[in-house]
């Protein structure tokens, strides 16, 4: 059981079958792989592995649209690659779908599959026919999810405050204070949960303001919006009825280009005339519907804005177009490309604008349930420091929403992939036929994820996991990788909520179970136009008399 616990591949029983003989491979040659998706894995988890932990480094990616991105965070990394091979993205989605679902643990994903896929080949190579493994690995991975619930020793209670679980969470990102971060979610969630225990995630919003200092992050009621209002109506206090556009606030331009011929001082004065007509009709409609507040993604005109502080509409220039698309889903409200009033506007009680330092905000508020409560008003120096901020705070939230589903705890620091390993070894050394080495294998696949803690730590891996190992074998299975080396998770208060941890290791176990099976990936081409293409004949053989025709008797 000793040799068991350490970071070596897992020794292959004998009982597994040869399989059928190979030619032997020349010496000097590559080997072949015979999972054709393992290269791709490799690959994909050769750029992620650096980004894994709190110790991970951040990238600097260049994308194919010329701009730049700056990240750590593996969901944003894999967005911003390009990648042809079909392997590689299907595990992009099944991490997209790890962050879109619990929030946290694509890179989890990533890793896990690519050593299960790795350790896969090696039981190919043993002898296991596929579909005995793909039988074996999907018995692995019931096991494994059954035991997860077992290694929960802690839970947050109905009535604690959530500190110290969200700490732990945002943690793992490269953003500045992250303590008194952490405090912010934890009393807008605290604060946003329902009477019955409940939690929605869009009750608490995130707003990203230019300037100032982390410490300068605050919560406000409502819905707070990185905007400005243009004209002198900047407050509507109760019944706001809100309009949203995607246009120029001001006569529609055509798309063709046009040239006004004006002959004469009095057909450029009916030409001026007409234009006010226009705005003034344009404007009376919103008023005639009872639009005061109009959220614009574009262009203000002079003109307009005039006419709409006449009538009291509150004019506010959106600085982002995704606020706008946010907006537009909260408010139940469509975003309209001209400037027409929508037949369902969105409703409020009160929008008012709020200084925050040197950064101005505006703020949408309203009374009934399933609308913003809070928004979370973060400040910085830097757009890239904004945005892993904003990352950090939204997951918080949502590992705040899984623990209000299911509030138990799994020690952190990879402890629990660790006694994981050593259960799955266990019971693999005594079980048979192939079940036992898809066992082992599992078990393996799993250490190699406190192995990336280790290595993105700068320790020494090789100490590091013996260590790991001896502890568990002698029962403490809270023992986890630390800044230093091995930690206590419990003591030093790192966690992973149980709904994660699951979510992420069905994803992997899924996207491995697809592979195993495929023995060959086909590219299908567009077929040519010319069907002669497919079968050329030369030039002389076309030229020759078909045998069918009935040729010319020659003249003696």
């Amino acid at each position: 059981m000793a040799g068991r616990a350490t970071s070596a591949p897992p020794q292959l029983p004998e009982r597994l079958a040869a399989g059928p003989r190979r030619r032997a491979r020349s010496p000097g040659a590559p080997e072949r792989h015979l999972l054709g998706s393992v290269p791709a894995a490799q690959t994909l988890a050769r750029v992620i592995r650096p980004c894994y932990g709190p110790h991970g480094r951040q990238k600097l990616l260049v994308t194919a649209g010329g701009s730049t991105v700056f990240t750590g965070y593996a969901a944003a990394i894999l967005r911003a690659l390009e990648l042809e091979h079909p392997a590689a993205r299907l595990l992009r989605e099944a991490a997209h779908a790890q962050a879109e679902g619990p929030g946290d643990g694509a890179a989890f994903v990533v890793l896990l599959a690519e050593a299960l896929l790795r350790q896969a080949e090696h039981l190919l190579r043993a002898g296991l026919p596929r579909s005995q493994l793909r039988q074996a690995y999907a018995a692995a991975t019931a096991e494994t999810l059954a035991l997860l619930p077992c290694l929960s020793i802690r839970s947050l209670g109905p009535l604690e405050d959530p500190f110290w679980a969200l700490y732990s969470v945002m943690n793992t990102h490269a953003a500045p204070q992250m303590d008194y971060l952490a405090k912010l979610v934890a009393h807008a969630c605290w604060a946003t949960k329902e009477l019955d225990g409940s939690f929605h995630r869009e009750r608490v919003g995130v707003c990203t303001l230019r300037g100032g200092r982390l410490e300068d992050s605050c919560l406000l009621p409502g819905l707070a919006l990185s905007a400005s209002p243009c004209g002198q109506v900047t407050t509507v206090l109760s019944g706001a009825r809100v309009a949203l556009f995607a246009c120029t606030f001001g006569p529609a331009s055509p798309q063709a280009p046009a040239t006004a011929r004006l002959s004469s001082p009095e057909d450029l004065t009916k030409f001026r005339k007409g234009n006010e007509q226009l705005i003034d009709e344009q404007v009376a409609q919103l008023a005639n519907a009872c639009i005061n507040v109009a959220v614009v993604w574009g262009d203000v005109e002079e003109k307009t804005l005039a006419q709409a502080d006449k009538y009291g509409i509150m004019v506010i220039q959106a600085s982002a177009h995704r606020d706008v698309v946010y907006l537009s889903g909260v408010l139940d409200t469509p975003l309209m490309p001209y400037l027409l009033p929508p037949r369902q506007p969105g409703k409020c009680q009160r929008v008012y604008e709020q200084e925050l330092g040197e950064g101005l905000a505006v703020v949408f508020e309203w009374e009934s349930s399933g609308t913003p409560a809070l928004t979370l008003v973060l400040r910085g120096a830097t757009a890239e420091g904004l945005r892993s901020t904003a990352r950090a705070v939204y997951h918080g939230i949502d590992a705040y929403s899984q623990l209000c589903q299911d509030p138990r705890l799994l020690p952190g620091a990879g402890a629990t992939e660790m006694a994981l390993a050593k259960i799955l070894s266990e019971k693999g050394s005594r079980l048979e036929g192939p079940t036992g080495p898809a066992f082992l294998a599992f078990a393996q696949a799993l250490r190699a994820l406190p192995e990336t803690l280790a290595e993105n730590a700068g320790l020494l891996v090789s100490e590091v996991m013996a260590e790991l190992s001896g502890a568990h074998q002698a029962g403490n299975f809270l023992v986890g990788v630390g800044a230093e080396g091995v930690i206590d998770a419990a003591e030093g208060e790192v966690w992973d909520t149980l709904v994660a941890k699951a979510h992420g290791l069905r994803a992997a176990a899924d996207v491995v179970l697809q592979l195993v099976s495929v023995d060959e990936i086909v590219v299908a081409k567009r077929s040519p136009a010319n069907p002669q293409d497919l079968n050329p004949v030369p030039k002389k053989a076309r030229e020759r008399p078909s045998p069918l025709k009935k040729s010319t008797p020659r003249k003696a």
